[in-house]
């Protein structure tokens, strides 16, 4: 049981690296007007969880400890669907509720396909 808080704690830290990395870069290339870093965040997480998911349960042999610490610590730190929510919720508080629908609407569908890619491509390789 220690090992695996262990390994979440280290993983999240990573995870946090790189979320707060990549946010920073998508912010200076694309701006702030959209929360394109946070869309971009939680389309790559999701693709990065379904392909590790079944990778590491169909063809790569880890430790429970060390896989929930990937997936738990590791992508838990670096997705962002709270951040999401509460970017949502400014944007239509600030009265653009396109916006708002828009990135709920494309945060929700470009996800969920990004899991269904990253579960095809583990599955493909």
């Amino acid at each position: 049981m220690f090992a695996t808080f262990g390994f979440i704690a280290v993983f999240a830290v990573l995870g946090a690296w790189a979320r707060y990395g990549q946010s920073l870069l998508v912010q200076t290339v694309f701006g702030r007007g959209f929360p394109w870093a946070t869309l971009s965040i939680n389309i790559m997480g999701c693709f990065i969880m379904g392909f590790l998911f079944f990778e590491t349960l169909e063809r790569i042999s880890l430790s429970p400890e060390l896989r929930t610490g990937i997936l738990t610590g590791g992508l838990g730190a670096y997705t962002t669907f709270s951040t999401f929510s509460l970017e949502t919720l400014v944007l239509f508080e600030n009265g653009e509720a396109l916006k708002g629908l828009l990135y709920m609407f494309s945060s929700l569908f470009l996800c969920v396909a990004a899991a269904f890619a990253g579960a095809w491509v583990s599955r493909s390789i």
